[in-house]
């Protein structure tokens, strides 16, 4: 997959209402968990909010393939010959 597919995939990635919905239950859930532990089950705490964690670098990453791809545009369309 070339530059310009990752960055189309990408970007159907984080306008996918389904995706988009998947992460979004998925950090309601896992935020709810988070709250209602108690605060001396440390192990368990700390898995939740290394799930949340991952769930933010997954969104993260994602956006990251569109943001790289979008500032290549602009620096081809500011210095083509470079």
């Amino acid at each position: 997959m070339n530059k310009e597919e990752r960055e189309r995939h990408a970007k159907s990635l984080l306008n996918d209402p389904l995706l988009n919905e998947a992460f979004d239950v998925l950090r309601k859930e896992l935020m709810s968990e988070w709250e209602h532990s108690g605060s001396q089950n440390l192990d368990q705490r700390e898995s939740i909010w290394l799930a949340v964690r991952l769930l933010e670098r997954i969104r993260g990453h994602i956006s990251s393939i569109v943001e790289t791809g979008h500032m290549a545009e602009i620096l081809e369309k500011q210095h083509p010959h470079i």
